[in-house]
């Protein structure tokens, strides 16, 4: 195949989160939660293998006429943010005014946090938490905890949006990716166990989801703490 086509495929394949997209939509429309993270996660996996191929194929060079960080940012939006946002709301884990509080929120910050120019760090990080809600509220549905550790987390996460936190990129980010890549793969992997077990309590898929959590959030914070001498 010419460079041309691979770096047009890239973009068609990129373009394939917009149809997971509608399809996790349209099972939350039906409340249907256990598929729509199946399709969620399916979503997740091409997000996290599109980048680096952009990258090999040089999309920017031989597809230039198609912004495919734009269409990146549109599909993350709608996968990351969007649709976890309203299965949040529609289900029964955050009740009454707590759901609207914790859509508002959800959808809002998120909207400016995708605009900020200053999201990404020097190391190919994140600059504040990166709206990963899919993440999150997929493992509120297993876990099910009390609706106010839900609210408190969406809060918390909201603001560390806009804090001079650092998240890691599991794939760019280059420290620690031997472990990093893995605890991301992990978390895909028990993401959608959870989801085809649909959420039985007595699954390992939860304990498995709460571990690679914990690590994902909290990775790029400890390596802010523990920057080597001569870092940025």
């Amino acid at each position: 195949m010419t460079p041309r086509l691979c770096a047009l495929l890239v973009h068609l394949l990129t373009a394939t989160g917009a149809v997971f997209a509608m399809l996790a939509m349209l099972a939350a429309i039906d409340r249907e939660w256990e598929l729509m993270f199946l399709w969620l996660v399916v979503a997740f996996a091409v997000d996290g293998i599109d980048g680096p191929l952009a990258r090999k194929f040089n999309v920017k060079t031989h597809a230039p006429e198609f912004d495919g960080v734009l269409l990146d940012l549109i599909i993350d939006y709608l996968t990351y943010v969007f649709i976890p946002a309203f299965a949040l709301f529609e289900s029964d884990l955050l009740p009454g005014w707590t759901g609207w509080l914790a859509m508002i929120v959800i959808t809002f910050a998120s909207a400016m946090y995708f605009a900020d120019t200053r999201m990404k760090t020097m190391d190919n990080s994140f600059s504040g938490f990166p709206g990963c809600w899919n993440m999150l509220v997929l493992v509120m549905f297993a876990v099910e905890p009390n609706f106010w550790i839900i609210l408190t987390l969406v809060t918390l996460l909201s603001v560390a949006m806009f804090l001079p936190l650092k998240f890691i990129h599991p794939v760019r980010t280059e420290r620690w990716r031997w472990i990093s890549l893995p605890m991301a793969l992990a978390w895909t992997f028990f993401a959608g166990w959870a989801a085809w077990v649909h959420f039985d309590p007595q699954s390992w898929a939860h304990w498995g989801l709460v571990v690679t959590s914990i690590y994902l959030i909290f990775v790029g914070i400890v390596q802010q703490i523990f920057t080597p001498r001569g870092e940025v």
